[in-house]
Formats: structure tokens, C-alpha cells, sequence
């Protein structure tokens, strides 16, 4: 149909054959394979000229359409296939996703205004698996997550850890030398069921002596479980490095270390995966600011 409507455009069968890169009886030879497609006549004989049939006008206004959706195309690739246009998809769990990663995210578009971004935030697990499937281009997030079926590679920007949170007057901030059993005779708050912040918190707690933990709160929302924390006696666990730009004042890391609470934060794409220039700056600004 595309054809189609460029010989009506051009006026004669040989001026559409020119624009094209047609012979004259190569493009003939197609019209009558499209009226035998469809049953019907698309020109029609007045002397030595060939008129357009009514149909024939018809699928010529859908071919323009056509014709004019392929140019755009051609546009776009071409302005992705340089750089100048494309779409980046990111995954982060909630914490990263904060003032660590969106500072990034306005920097690239600004440096990248026809681009566009999409973050998909959640949680490691289900983010690993939509980065192993081609859902997403990059994620960031810890190194402990990684699964190693997924054939995903780790590039680490951050050696960050997990510490115990508190208000800033917590009465635990008074006392110079914490053990686990200072930590056991307070209320919690966790973060939600699935999440492996929790189960590795949980699990390096365990490890440094704590016989029991004492669940207060959950929440899986990690602006609310600031809040809350910094409004009550509750202790929380957080990425230190994450977190260290909403304490404000309001907030302070206890002295409190186990080798279990390491946690560095970085970079995870699939092995082998090719990735556009808007990727590839992405990354170079996150060694750069990290």
C-alpha cells in the first residue's frame, strides 16, 4: 500500500519506480500481485493513462499512513543508533533508590533531555529476576543479593554495611561499649517479610549473640520506618552509607559491628549484555560520584 500511494503522489508509474528505486514493470508487477491479494481492482484503464479506483484511493490514503510511520521510524533508529534518543531502565530496592540514586537520575536527564528513564523499585529478588529476563538494563543494589544462576556481573561502588539505628537520645547512645545483650532488651522494627536486608540483619544478629528479637514494628516502607524510629525508642537496621544523608540531626548509628553486616552496594547488569551510550554514562557517573 506504501507503493500504492506513491504513485498516486508521483502521478505515472515511472515517477513512482524513480522515487522508489523501482523498475517501471517491477512496481507493475506489484500492483497486480495487490489486486490479486485483494480481489479487486486498484487502477483502471482511461486511454493510456491508469486512474485510481475507488478502493485504489482508499488503500493509498492508508499507505501515506504508512509511508509516513516508516520515515518516523527511520528517525527514531536513527536518533537512537546515535545516541540522541533511547530509554534506560533501572531496578533499586527502596533505600537505594533514595537521595543516593536519584541525584544520579537528575543529572542523566539533564544530560540526556530527549532520553527517558524508567526506575522500577522493589525488592532484590524480584528485580534480579526481571534484570536476568531483559526487563531491565542496570540494577543497583547490594552484592550479597547476587544469584549466581542468573549470570549477573557485580561491579561495586560503595562498600557500604548495615548498622543499628536509633533516635538520637536513644538511652543506648550513652552506653560506650554495646554487646548483644543491650540489643536484645529492645523492640524492633523490621523491615517487611521477604526483605533480605531483614533476613541478613536477622541473621547477623543471631551470629553476634542475640538469642531473640524483640519485633515491635514492621514496615516495609523505608521513610516511614525512619519516622517512626526517630519518634520512639525502636532500633532498625540500615545501610549506613544509604541512609547517612536522612539522619538530619534526628538519627544516629549505634557502635554496634558484626562481620555479617557488610553489604557493598554497586552495579548489576547481565554477563555479556551490550548496553547504549545512555547506560554506559550512567555508570561512568556512578564510579565518578560514588
Amino acid at each position: 500500500m506504501a507503493q500504492l500511494a506513491a504513485i498516486l503522489e508521483a502521478g505515472s508509474f515511472q515517477a513512482a519506480a524513480d522515487e522508489l528505486g523501482l523498475t517501471q514493470p517491477a512496481l507493475s508487477r506489484n500492483m497486480r500481485m495487490l489486486e490479486a491479494r485483494l480481489g479487486a481492482p486498484v487502477f483502471e484503464r482511461s486511454g493510456k493513462r491508469s486512474l485510481p479506483t475507488a478502493l485504489g484511493r482508499r488503500l493509498a490514503r492508508s499507505g501515506l499512513a504508512i509511508r509516513a510511520a516508516e520515515e518516523q521510524a527511520g528517525v527514531q533508529a536513527s536518533l537512537w543508533a546515535e545516541g540522541q534518543r533511547g530509554e534506560l531502565r533501572l531496578g533499586a530496592p527502596p533505600i537505594v533508590s533514595g537521595r543516593f540514586l536519584t541525584k544520579a537520575i537528575s543529572n542523566f536527564l539533564v544530560a540526556h533531555p530527549s532520553w527517558t528513564l524508567d526506575l522500577q523499585v522493589g525488592l532484590v529478588p524480584d528485580l534480579q529476576a526481571m534484570l536476568a529476563r531483559g526487563r531491565i538494563d542496570l540494577l543497583i543494589g547490594p552484592q550479597n543479593l547476587i544469584d549466581q544462576e542468573a549470570r549477573l556481573d557485580f561491579e561495586p561502588l560503595i562498600d557500604d554495611r548495615i548498622g543499628v539505628l536509633c533516635r538520637a537520645d536513644h538511652p543506648l547512645t550513652r552506653i560506650d561499649r554495646l554487646t548483644a545483650r543491650h540489643l536484645e532488651t529492645q523492640s524492633w522494627l523490621v523491615h517487611s517479610r521477604g526483605s533480605l536486608l531483614r533476613q541478613q540483619t536477622e541473621a547477623a544478629l543471631l551470629a553476634a549473640g542475640l538469642e531473640k528479637i524483640r519485633i515491635g514494628c514492621e514496615a516495609g516502607a523505608t521513610g516511614s520506618a525512619l519516622e517512626i524510629v526517630a519518634a520512639t525508642d525502636l532500633l532498625t537496621a540500615m545501610p549506613v552509607a544509604m541512609t547517612c544523608p536522612y539522619l538530619e540531626g534526628r538519627l544516629t548509628f549505634l557502635s554496634f559491628d558484626h562481620p555479617l553486616f557488610r553489604r557493598p552496594i554497586g552495579i548489576m547488569r547481565r554477563r555479556g549484555s551490550v548496553l547504549d551510550s545512555g547506560a554506559g554514562w550512567l555508570i561512568e557517573h556512578l564510579r565518578d560520584t560514588a
